[in-house]
């Protein structure tokens, strides 16, 4: 079974650029500490600030599917999700063989 890779893109509201950046850091912090999870990074778009990207590495779709159940995940989008511009855009990623 091959690792699942995930983008997620997440745009806050202008004006809720911080609150958005620290739920999401408080995010980020512990699904790395999840069963499953292999890699959780953040970024900010330089080109497009406000616009957060997460890199994430799970063991497979079930801790992928954990993650999005998870008591933290819950509480930070009630903590922030006010503050977004929309959904966020989650796209598991699948490889192409070159």
């Amino acid at each position: 079974m091959s690792d699942l890779k995930v983008v997620a893109t997440i745009a806050a509201k202008p004006g809720s650029e911080e609150i958005v950046r620290d739920g999401l850091s408080t995010l980020a912090a512990a699904s790395r500490d999840e069963d499953g999870c292999l890699g959780y990074e953040l970024y900010e778009s330089s080109a497009a600030p406000g616009t957060f990207v997460t890199v994430e590495v799970w063991t497979g779709q079930e801790a992928l599917q954990a993650h999005m159940a998870t008591p933290h995940l819950q509480a930070a989008l009630g903590t922030f999700g006010a503050h977004l511009a929309g959904a966020p855009q989650i796209h598991p990623l699948t490889p192409i063989e070159v």
